[in-house]
């Protein structure tokens, strides 16, 4: 063999292995996209943030997890138990867990964080409020006292902006906490974060203590995940489509249909956790006029909507909350139906008298009201349908789109009269946050500040000593939200993702209430 040979064969020898190393690197990485209503995170601090998106849960576990029929399971905490009187809960802890830095999790961890929690002025502090003192047991066990019963701590613990923290780095790095660097204790470490772009994680290859709900404790099985963010849903598509993304975590009624004509893609739904919503300023006019409120609000025709905007996939909403939810079942006539007659009948009460043009009139004044949407397509086609629904009765509403990243700060001006948004959550307490007096603007889109509902709002958060009390203060405070008409349901859909099935392996169950943690975890990358 001559030397010349065995260079020629070495060399490729080295590019074939350089090629299958190559291979099996890109293997092990998966490309997704952010859902829309995610756009614009500014942080990945879950006590600041006002906003998380679906990459925080996998930065940050929790104590407590939640299977997708809305039970607790142990995730950080292996168990707990609660005081027969509510005063206290005390939780006993995984050993062993590390935060991304190498500091220990245990009891005096978590008292720190908490105490972080509750000392750091954010709009997440009610979350935590009522433990009034975390008391460290033992190394692994940590007891909290308690200010007043909570039957919705466990939930509160499950959730996102709950995720443990590692609490040095979060008063050494400040603000910067969540943008430049963050520690958790999750399957993945944050490698790098561009605000409104896209956020890289790498797998935390130490990870061993997954939620009870999931198959794979840990490691996680794909080492590298980006999340690019896409305000638009047609281009969040045509990346998908093309195979410059693997996994889109929300899709549009509208686009399933395209999804499911491409041979190498595939769709997944779960129950959902949305309710798309149209928000009435109470405080701009018309519509401090109540008679203005209800009539725009029956002038929403969710049925034709759910038939023409999301081709009869999904649901219909008549309140605020998912349907899931016992706190959704107030009595038929407090729920929203469209109803033309009785909104043409209020207008008329109200002195809007209807002009030539099919815009009505009042003291030579005619009905135009703006109306706010966000850039990505089927917001902008929903809305669309929305202004000519309300032109039916005689309101002329004009569409301002905001880009989808940007349009919470807008929210912030209160100069919103009406728009077009959704939420995304699975607990009653949504109705807190965005009609709270003390949350104007944003979440408080509504600009919605009365009397009696903080009343019944302070009941419902803090008045009850179990869940069936809690149950019945929120579905009173839900059922006096919807008679003052802040607001009009539109729309549940359900949870939709597309993926390249040709590159990503799901897990055969998914047993959360979201695509989470849970999931990322069981989920593969195909070789």
């Amino acid at each position: 063999m001559t030397q010349s040979f065995r260079k020629t064969l070495l060399s490729a020898s080295v590019s074939l292995a350089a090629l299958i190393a190559a291979q099996e690197a890109m293997a092990q990485e998966a490309v997704f996209v952010m859902a829309t209503n995610e756009v614009g995170a500014p942080t990945y601090n879950p006590i600041k943030a006002t906003m998380l998106n679906t990459a925080t849960g996998l930065i940050f576990d929790r104590l407590v997890s939640q299977a997708a029929d809305l039970s607790f399971h142990p995730w950080l905490a292996e168990s707990w138990e609660e005081a027969p009187d509510g005063m206290s809960w005390t939780f006993h802890l995984k050993q062993g867990v590390k935060f991304h830095n190498g500091e220990p999790f245990n009891a005096e961890a978590v008292k720190a964080w908490l105490e972080l929690f509750k000392a750091t002025e954010s709009e997440n502090t009610y979350m935590a409020e009522a433990i009034a003192s975390v008391e460290v047991v033992d190394e692994y066990t940590v007891k909290f006292v308690m200010s007043r019963p909570e039957p919705n701590l466990l939930y509160n613990l499950s959730a996102t902006f709950m995720g443990v923290v590692e609490p040095k780095s979060f008063v050494a790095l400040g603000d910067d906490f969540g943008v430049t660097e963050v520690y958790g204790t999750g399957p993945y470490k944050m490698e790098s974060f561009s605000i409104g772009q896209e956020t890289v994680l790498v797998r935390n290859d130490d990870y061993t203590w997954g939620p009870e709900v999931a198959a794979n404790h840990g490691p996680a099985k794909v080492e590298r995940l980006t999340f690019r963010e896409i305000p638009e849903d047609s281009t969040a598509f045509l990346e998908l489509k093309t195979g410059g993304v693997d996994f889109l975590l929300s899709v549009p009624a509208d686009l399933m249909g395209e999804v499911e004509k491409e041979a190498n893609l595939a769709i997944l739904t779960m129950p959902g956790q949305d309710v798309w919503y149209m928000p009435i300023n109470v405080t701009k006019a018309p519509f401090d006029d109540i008679k203005v409120r209800e009539a725009a609000a029956k002038a929403i025709n969710q049925e034709e909507i759910l038939a023409s905007v999301f081709g009869g996939i999904g649901s219909v909403a008549d309140t605020f909350l998912i349907s899931a939810l016992p706190e959704s079942h107030v009595p038929d006539g407090a729920k929203i139906h469209y109803d033309p007659d009785r909104a043409n009948a209020l207008l008329d009460e109200a002195g809007w008298a209807m002009g030539p043009d099919g815009v009505r009139m009042k003291d030579g004044q005619p009905l135009k009201v703006s109306l706010w949407t966000q850039s990505d397509s089927i917001f902008r086609r929903l809305t669309e349908v929305v202004q000519a629904q309300l032109k039916a009765v005689g309101i002329e509403a004009e569409i301002t789109t905001f880009d989808s990243s940007m349009i919470r700060d807008q929210y912030k001006t209160g100069e919103q009269q009406l728009a077009v948004r959704s939420y995304n959550w699975d607990n009653a307490d949504i109705i807190d946050w965005f009609f709270g007096g003390d949350r104007l603007g944003y979440p408080n889109v509504s600009m919605f500040n009365d009397p009696k509902a903080e009343e019944l709002r302070t009941a419902a958060m803090t008045g009850a000593k179990n869940m069936e009390e809690r149950v019945k203060n929120f579905t009173a405070y839900h059922e006096y939200v919807l008679s003052q008409f802040p607001m009009a349901p539109i729309y549940q859909p359900v949870q939709a993702y597309a993926y390249n099935k040709d590159r990503i392996a799901l897990p055969e169950k998914i047993d959360s209430s979201a695509f989470g943690a849970s999931a990322f975890l069981d989920l593969e990358v195909k070789e």
